[in-house]
């Protein structure tokens, strides 16, 4: 039960993070330095700890069967998270930046299941990247690279993120039938792409 909880609060904290970084990346006029402070939330998340789907879910194919469940469970806390702030933020003075959402939205909703899937695995590929570099990689500049220039590259080519998704959704008040099965082809493209390196590093002569 302990475990589920330090779980489930890390998650969620995640999903705080990523809230902030969409908060300010939906503020921002220019889109490039909204992407450069999104990175913001990753940076909060791996620094202290927290837990990202998409940052965890490459993992699966090096562990037992056992850590689906807590991917799982992570996935679980990071909705309830965005959702969380997502509605904090409606309820404030720059509640606005929800139209901005909306129409970010209407755009993925108005997109084919396969488009998304292939968007979201690139996604999950530039995820396991920069949670596995801060992890491996010792020089701080590198570490700080890692966290960054990822977020950046998969924010400015419209690759989807389904954590970063769970808050556009949210704070733009567009859920439905519709949305939560993109959402979960979204999150099977993360899962896609977040295994392809640890999966091929099986096959690398050292």
């Amino acid at each position: 039960m302990k475990s589920i909880i330090n779980i489930l609060v890390r998650a969620f904290l995640t999903g705080l993070a990523i809230g902030i970084g969409g908060t300010v990346f939906l503020s921002c006029e220019n889109k490039v330095i909204g992407a450069v402070l999104f990175g913001t939330g990753l940076f909060v998340i791996l620094t202290f700890g927290f837990y990202l789907y998409t940052g965890k879910v490459g993992y699966i194919v090096e562990n037992k069967i056992s850590y689906l469940g807590e991917v799982i469970l992570i996935w679980a806390g990071n909705f309830i998270g965005t959702f969380f702030m997502a509605v904090m933020i409606l309820s404030t003075r720059i509640s606005a930046i929800s139209e901005k959402a909306k129409a970010m939205c209407d755009v993925k909703l108005a997109d084919n299941l396969w488009s998304i899937f292939v968007l979201a695995i690139f996604c999950g590929m530039l995820m396991f990247i920069a949670a596995d570099g801060y992890k491996k990689i010792e020089h701080q500049t590198g570490k700080f690279l890692a966290i960054f220039l990822p977020v950046i590259v998969f924010i400015l080519s419209g690759f989807e993120h389904c954590i970063a998704n769970m808050f556009y959704f949210s704070i733009a008040q567009a859920w439905s039938a519709k949305a939560f099965g993109y959402l979960a082809i979204m999150t099977l493209g993360n899962a896609a792409g977040g295994v392809i390196i640890p999966l091929c590093r099986k096959f690398m002569i050292k």
